[in-house]
């Protein structure tokens, strides 16, 4: 049989059934083009300081989008106009390493003492305590409960040795989940394989039990390399059971628990980007699920297990139909979404289940079954948000109390969370400069390549691919902006990219009332276009309102947390408005963070340090941009006019000098430079005297070597004099500062 090699970069798996063995990425799904970030030692000169609530962005003001957008009591919907290009190609755990689980033996796993204590018994019907202790007399196991008079029972239905189904004979409990025991078992058909046998419904009603095993027959159809397999549905005393297939691994509750333990009792959650990649790693099993129209509804850390390197989603009980108004949903409190009871489940509350099983791996979240039942800790309680902004928007999104305002989809949620991973990565203790690239799904790289940086190098919306339109506008091959923009008025149709590509047109032939007009045009189409209000922002810089373009691209950023271009346009806009902390966090994470984005962050890095008279941190962010930068000509210059200007005496001019020793520049540039940084060095030497161990461009610090040089200087630059009085005046300072000898 010829095997397939999957085609997503950085993945060694290979495709059966469809599906890669290792990644889950469905044969022949578009790819984006990831690169990685180095986990070793970086280049120095960003300075790692931690966020603090002061310089986290998300105390600014944000332009309103979706929901907040949205009119009183309208019915518009969302359109998720990206959604469907957002498939990003398998990292997670690429980035990170997470120390491999090893398989845990079936046989081991078998309770010796299947008890549940009586802190855990709940009735299964309206949850309230039962079973419990009373005058000194233990609880009993089973009864019924005294508010809704349900029958419950804590004591396993099934012992070692029963035959279930004719099939499966069991050998011991393994667990107790929300609709009972859960069993271990050997296949007695199929070469005694060990299988997993759980509770669906006990009832005394034949018809009921069969038309419940008939509904669930679907799940068998559910074939993925990141779910566990359903092999069958018996029954068995009036009960119905789910075959699965044992997966011997270890679940992300138990391994909370483990560190739990080890740390003498105290929470100890997973580094955060060791809890991003597993979410990462299981997004795509959610999107699969999604698009068969199933519904997850109940995933928490218990539902994810860790065998080796890889991990599986488990425990299908809850899993329904996306249409399905009339069976239970089942979820767990504190991650179920707010809406389901009213509501019921859907995409988006499989979302927000993942947004807070996210969270208790990362963080000790206190009161999130109580308190935060349907929100997120305060920022400034949280130090973890903090530190890790991106992180606490994509949590915030993904949990957002409107179901419209969450991600569209799983896909959609994995690439940002790909984008925040890389930049928790990046932050580790002794990371520098990036030293590796990544291209983004929704934006161009940044075109800095000087000291400037506004609207025009900021980077570009890649187009959709997905748009009606999008064949058309690659035919509109016009570079000229006004031309572009009269041929952009002949379009088929005002798709979203037809009107984007109208707004930058516009935008750059200096019509901004059209960009107004075309972003009001598409936010009342869409009240979540956040492309429309990244055009707003662009705009708004072009004006000079510095204050509007913060607003408009803060929005932008919580819309898509994961992405650099936003943070990079907020950092400009927030330095403008004289917000210079969060300007420079946001420099400081995106030159951390991508390769491209170094120099425009290098640059603004400079600008705000060199305003503050820390000549060190403006020199050490210059010193950034790496020489295979087209910037690093103009880094290497200007820290040369930095130091020169410093007023730290000759070691600081000598320096000067050497920064731009090795550059190819223009030669009267670099004679102008010299002349200059020479000159000063001559009155430092007059007024302190000489230091011949120090030499500037290879002229002594003294002060006939000085004079001789300044000399060369000014009659070099006399030769590049384009009129005959600049001329003059160069040769007349060249005869004053010779070294003038007796004869």
């Amino acid at each position: 049989m010829t095997t397939i090699a999957c085609a997503q970069p950085g993945c060694t798996g290979t495709v059966l059934d469809g599906y890669c063995d290792v990644c889950g990425s469905p044969e022949g799904s578009p790819a984006s083009q990831p690169g990685s970030v180095s986990a070793g030692t970086q280049p120095a000169g960003i300075v790692g300081t931690a966020s603090t609530v002061s310089r986290a962005s998300n105390r600014l003001a944000s332009t309103a989008l979706g929901s907040a957008r949205r009119p009183a009591g309208s019915t518009t919907t969302r359109i998720g106009t990206s959604s469907k290009r957002l498939r990003g190609a398998r990292l997670g755990a690429g980035l990170t390493t997470i120390p491999p689980v090893p398989a845990v033996d079936a046989a081991a796993a078998i309770m010796k003492n299947p008890v549940v204590s009586e802190e855990k018994r709940n009735c299964p019907s309206c949850g309230a305590p039962v079973g419990r202790s009373r005058d000194g007399q233990p609880g009993r196991a089973e009864g019924f409960c005294a508010r809704c008079r349900n029958p419950f029972s804590f004591i396993p239905k099934l012992v070692a040795g029963d035959l279930v189904g004719g099939q499966y004979e069991v050998a011991g409990c393994l667990a107790h989940g929300g609709l009972g025991w859960i069993y271990l078992a050997r296949d007695r058909n199929v070469s005694n394989r060990w299988v997993v046998l759980k509770g669906l419904l006990n009832s005394g009603d034949a018809d009921a039990l069969a038309a419940a095993i008939a509904e669930r027959q679907f799940l068998a159809q559910v074939e993925h390399p990141l779910i566990v397999e359903i092999y069958n549905f018996v029954t068995h005393q009036g009960a119905g059971y789910i075959v699965m297939e044992y997966v011997g691994g270890t679940s992300l509750k138990s391994l909370l628990k483990d560190r739990m333990q080890a740390a003498g009792g105290r929470y100890d959650p997973l580094p955060v980007d060791q809890a991003i990649a597993f979410i990462v790693e299981i997004l795509p099993a959610f999107q699969y699920l999604h698009d068969l129209g199933l519904i997850f509804c109940d995933f928490k850390p218990d539902n994810i297990i860790q065998v080796g390197d890889a991990v599986k989603l488990i425990d299908l009980g809850g899993v329904r139909r996306a249409d399905d108004q009339a069976s239970a949903i089942y979820g767990t409190v504190g991650y179920q979404a707010p809406e389901v009871p009213t509501v019921g489940a859907s995409i988006a509350s499989d979302i927000f289940t993942i947004g807070r099983t996210l969270l208790v791996l990362a963080m000790e979240f206190r009161g999130y079954q109580s308190t935060y039942l349907a929100s997120l800790p305060p920022v400034g309680d949280t130090p973890l948000f903090q530190k890790h902004d991106s992180f606490y928007r994509l949590l915030a999104k993904t949990c957002a109390p409107d179901p419209a305002d969450r991600f569209a989809s799983a896909d959609e949620l994995r690439v940002q969370l790909l984008g925040v991973l890389r930049e928790v990565v990046a932050d580790r203790p002794g990371g520098g400069a990036a030293t590796y690239s990544t291209s983004s799904l929704l934006f161009e790289v940044p075109t800095v390549s000087d000291q400037t940086l506004d609207w025009h190098e900021l980077p570009g919306l890649r187009i959709d691919e997905n748009d009606p339109m999008t064949g058309w506008l690659h035919t509109v091959s016009i570079e000229e902006p006004a031309a572009r923009l009269e041929a952009l008025k002949a379009a088929p149709e005002p798709s979203p990219e037809v009107l984007l590509a109208t707004a930058d047109a516009a935008q750059h032939c200096g019509r901004l009332d059209v960009v107004d007009t075309v972003v009001a045009d598409m936010l009342t189409s869409d009240p979540w276009e956040w492309r429309a209000v990244w055009m707003s922002g662009l705009a708004a810089l072009a004006r000079g309102d510095a204050t509007a373009a913060q607003s408009a691209f803060n929005a932008v950023y919580g819309q898509v947390p994961g992405e650099l271009a936003p943070k990079l346009a907020l950092a400009l806009s927030c330095e403008e408005s004289g917000e210079l902390d969060v300007a420079e966090s946001l420099y400081t994470t995106c030159a951390r963070t991508d390769a491209n984005y170094i120099a425009a962050c290098a640059f603004g890095l400079a600008r705000i340090r060199s305003g503050r008279a820390d000549l060190d941190g403006a020199i050490a962010a210059l010193d950034l941009v790496p020489p295979t930068s087209r910037a690093f000509t103009q880094a290497r210059r200007e820290r040369a006019g930095q130091l020169a200007a410093s007023g730290r005496g000759l070691p600081a001019l000598s320096e000067a000098m050497s920064s731009v020793e090795s550059l190819t520049i223009d030669a009267q540039d670099r004679a102008t430079l010299l002349v200059g940084v020479l000159d000063m060095a001559l009155d430092e030497v007059r007024a302190k005297g000489s230091r011949p161990d120090i030499t500037i461009a290879g002229v002594p610090a003294a002060e006939p070597s000085l004079r001789q040089g300044l000399e060369s200087g000014y009659r070099e630059l006399a030769g590049y004099a384009e009129g005959r009085e600049e001329k003059v005046r160069l040769v007349d300072q060249a005869n004053a500062v010779r070294n003038w000898t007796r004869q």
